[in-house]
């Protein structure tokens, strides 16, 4: 614990006082990060957070507000999606994505990004649509079958409605 400045003592004297002795018991000696040079700057206010969080093996992504993180789960949900076995396993993922997004837009809070919940459907035909082969492609010098009967053009079809 720290001990109280004197009355009568300047707080620049009695800061170096408690300095000196810190050296002299030897509190400074072996610290980690002693002899090692102090890291360039590139300009970065936050350099320090990213170095402690690259020591710590952590992912800056959680610092990010609840609407971000939200944002980037939806458009990543596809590739969230492509290795799930089942549509039951690709429902139940989306489900959890809209729980969150609509408690999120229940009670919003950080950074207002629009968001909405998706739907299951889409993703579901999305998910088979990756699922399936690809078929092969036509060669070019496979003949295309001819047209029997020609379609009218789309400004005869728009005004044909009418």
């Amino acid at each position: 614990m720290t001990e109280r400045k004197p009355p009568r003592q300047s707080f620049e004297s009695w800061i170096d006082t408690q300095i000196r002795e810190a050296t002299e018991r030897g509190e400074f000696e072996n610290l980690p990060g002693a002899g090692k040079p102090i890291p360039a700057s590139n300009d970065d206010e936050n350099w320090w957070l990213r170095g402690y969080l690259r020591k710590e093996g952590a992912s800056a992504a959680a610092l990010l507000p609840p609407s971000l993180v939200l944002r980037r789960d939806i458009e990543r949900l596809l590739e969230t999606v492509r290795g799930l076995g089942s549509e039951r396993l690709v429902r139940d993922e989306v489900r959890e994505l809209n729980k969150r997004v609509v408690e999120w837009l229940r009670l919003p809070h950080g950074p207002y990004v629009p968001i909405a919940p998706v739907n299951a459907d889409e993703i579901v035909a999305q998910w088979r649509a990756a699922r399936q082969p690809k078929r092969p492609a036509m060669q070019a010098d496979t003949p295309k079958a001819p047209r029997t009967a020609k379609s009218p053009s789309w400004f005869r079809r728009l005004f044909r409605r009418r």
